[in-house]
């Protein structure tokens, strides 16, 4: 992100995972540490309720509403960096904006 440099963004297609089934996805961000930024309200969160109820690792989920301009998306996921620590977000699905 060019207004704040040291956020780590990568995406599922730049992974090899375009395409791939969202318990996939999970688990290459629980072995990696990354928390997901998704728009995918209506499958995404079952996957990751189900990893946390099962004793997985889930480094946390962002469900980012669609119909947010980019710009305030930014604004929102930012805010919640500043705020938070990574740590905070472990086995937990947030919507933003809250």
């Amino acid at each position: 992100m060019l207004r704040q440099p040291d956020v780590d963004i990568v995406r599922v297609r730049d992974v090899g995972l375009a395409g791939a089934e969202d318990p996939q996805i999970l688990e290459w961000a629980a072995d990696n540490g990354c928390i997901i930024l998704t728009h995918d309200r209506a499958t995404m969160p079952g996957f990751a309720y189900e990893r946390v109820a099962a004793g997985q690792e889930m480094p946390g989920l962002f469900i980012v509403n669609d119909r947010l301009a980019v710009g305030k998306a930014i604004d929102e996921i930012l805010l919640v960096i500043a705020g938070t620590q990574h740590a905070e977000w472990i086995g937990l699905v947030a919507h933003l904006p809250q």
